[in-house]
C-alpha cells in the first residue's frame, strides 16, 4: 500500500510498434485531363488599416503589464464586377494591468486584472487581379407582342379591321444567371501600436477606496489613447471550372548517339574511334 492508501500501479503503459509493410498501388484514372471545379486565386494582397481609438478602464490603472491582440475578420466581400474589396472586423485586445490597493511613501501594492475589448474597423480597398473572376450578367429583359386583327365598331366600313398588337396579353423574355461568390482566406496579420495614458497625474494614486499614499513619481489613469496600424494579408478566391490539359512535351532538336569503338574479328588489338569525316567519336 502506498501513502495515499491505494496499490502502486503503472499509470502509463507503452509499447514499441512494429513497422508494417506496404505495397504501392497505381491510382485508377477515370477520366484523363478532365474539367474540374476548384478554388482559383483571384488576388493576394496586404492591406494596411490605421486605427485611433480611446479605451476606458473600469478602475484606476497604475501601469499596463501585457497587451495581447488577435484579428477577427467578419466580412470580406469582393463586389463584382468591380475590383473593390470590402473588409469589416475588429481587433480583440486583452489588456493586463495593475490596479493599486494600498501603499506608502516608498511602495505600492497592486492587483493584476485584465480588460478585454473589441476595436472595430471597416475599410474598402482595391485588388489587382492575377486571375480574372468568372462573372456573367443576366439576360436583358425583353417584351414582345403578337399581331391582332379586330373588327371595328359601327361607323367604319365593314371591310376595314383594327390592326394592332394584342393589348389583352403581356409577353416577356427574362432570366437569371447565378455566379460563384468570391471568398477570402486570412493568411497573416501584424500590429504596430502605441498606447498612451490620457488622464494620468503624477503624485496622485487612486484605488477603489480613494486616494492612497504612494511614491511621488507614481500616478494612476483610467483612459488610454490607442494608435494602431494593422497589416493583414489575405487571399481572394472563387470556385471556377477549369480544364486540366496534358503538359506539352519538349523534345530535343538534337539526337546524340554514341558510337562504340569498333573491333576487327581478325585483329584483337584496340581500334580507335571512327572519324566519319567529322573529327570525333559522336554521330549527329
Amino acid at each position: 500500500m502506498s501513502f495515499f492508501g491505494h496499490n502502486d500501479k503503472k499509470v502509463v503503459k507503452s509499447s514499441v510498434q512494429q513497422e508494417a509493410a506496404n505495397v504501392n498501388v497505381t491510382p485508377e484514372v477515370v477520366n484523363a485531363f478532365p474539367f474540374i471545379k476548384v478554388p482559383v486565386v483571384l488576388g493576394e494582397v496586404t492591406v494596411q488599416i490605421d486605427l485611433d481609438s480611446t479605451i476606458t478602464f473600469p478602475e484606476p490603472v497604475l501601469e499596463i503589464k501585457v497587451i495581447k491582440k488577435s484579428l477577427k475578420l467578419v466580412q470580406c466581400r469582393l463586389l463584382l464586377p468591380t475590383n473593390k474589396l470590402f473588409l469589416k472586423g475588429f481587433v480583440r485586445k486583452n489588456i493586463q494591468y495593475a490596479t493599486p490597493n494600498k501603499g506608502g511613501k516608498d511602495h505600492v501594492s497592486s492587483t493584476i486584472k485584465s480588460l478585454t475589448v473589441d476595436v472595430p474597423f471597416h475599410v474598402v480597398t482595391q485588388i489587382d487581379f492575377i486571375s480574372q473572376p468568372a462573372f456573367k450578367m443576366g439576360p436583358k429583359t425583353s417584351e414582345f407582342k403578337y399581331f391582332k386583327s379586330s373588327p371595328l365598331p359601327t361607323g367604319f366600313s365593314s371591310k376595314e379591321h383594327l390592326l394592332s398588337g394584342d393589348f389583352t396579353e403581356f409577353n416577356q423574355i427574362s432570366g437569371e444567371v447565378f455566379n460563384e461568390l468570391p471568398f477570402c482566406e486570412l493568411l497573416s496579420s501584424k500590429f504596430i501600436e502605441m498606447d498612451e495614458a490620457l488622464n494620468r497625474e503624477m503624485g496622485h494614486v487612486w484605488s477603489h477606496d480613494g486616494e492612497i499614499c504612494a511614491p511621488f513619481e507614481e500616478g494612476t489613469f483610467t483612459e488610454i489613447e490607442e494608435k494602431m496600424v494593422i497589416e493583414l494579408t489575405l487571399k481572394v478566391l472563387q470556385n471556377q471550372q477549369v480544364h486540366i490539359q496534358e503538359p506539352p512535351r519538349h523534345e530535343s532538336s538534337c539526337n546524340y548517339e554514341e558510337i562504340n569503338p569498333g573491333s576487327d574479328s581478325g585483329n584483337q588489338g584496340h581500334q580507335g574511334p571512327q572519324n566519319n569525316g567529322r573529327g570525333g567519336g559522336w554521330r549527329y
